[in-house]
Parts: C-alpha cells; structure tokens; sequence
C-alpha cells in the first residue's frame, strides 16, 4: 500500500498556512469534482483524495497529530492519543 501525503495530494509545502490549505483544496476539488468529470473514475479517486486530505489538514488538532504521527495518525488518534 502506498504511503499517502496529504500536503503532496494538495500540492503544498509542510509549512502551509490555513489559507493556502483552503485555496489549494477548492482549486482541486473543483477541477475533479464528479460533476464536471462525469464517468471519469480517474477523477472521481483523485476527488476523494484531495477531500481526504483537506479533512485533515484543515483541522488544527488532526493536522498536528498527521505532523507527527505521520500517515499512522489516525491509529494513534483512535487508541486514545492526545
């Protein structure tokens, strides 16, 4: 399984500011989105993509925990992590 980085889904560099994470994430969802892309499964993943990494990136606590934790973030988070 490939290792996902959701600062790379989204075209950014690890010291992204909130504005950047947001711009970046409306360009892309746009660009991808189902409805401009109908029947493109291609596009459809990549849409589901960038939306699993604005999820992330967008909220401070789970964006610290991805800092650290790195792609095993979500483990560390549900095994009762602060």
């Amino acid at each position: 399984m490939a290792k996902k980085d959701y600062y790379q889904t989204l075209g950014l560099k690890r010291d992204a500011s909130e504005k950047e994470i947001k711009k970046a994430f409306r360009t892309l969802a746009q660009q991808y989105h189902p409805d401009k892309n109908p029947g493109d499964a291609t596009a459809e993943q990549r849409f589901k993509e960038v939306n699993e990494a604005y999820s992330v990136l967008s909220d401070v606590e789970n964006r610290k925990q991805y800092d650290r934790f790195g792609e095993n973030w979500g483990q560390y988070a549900r095994a009762g992590g602060r």
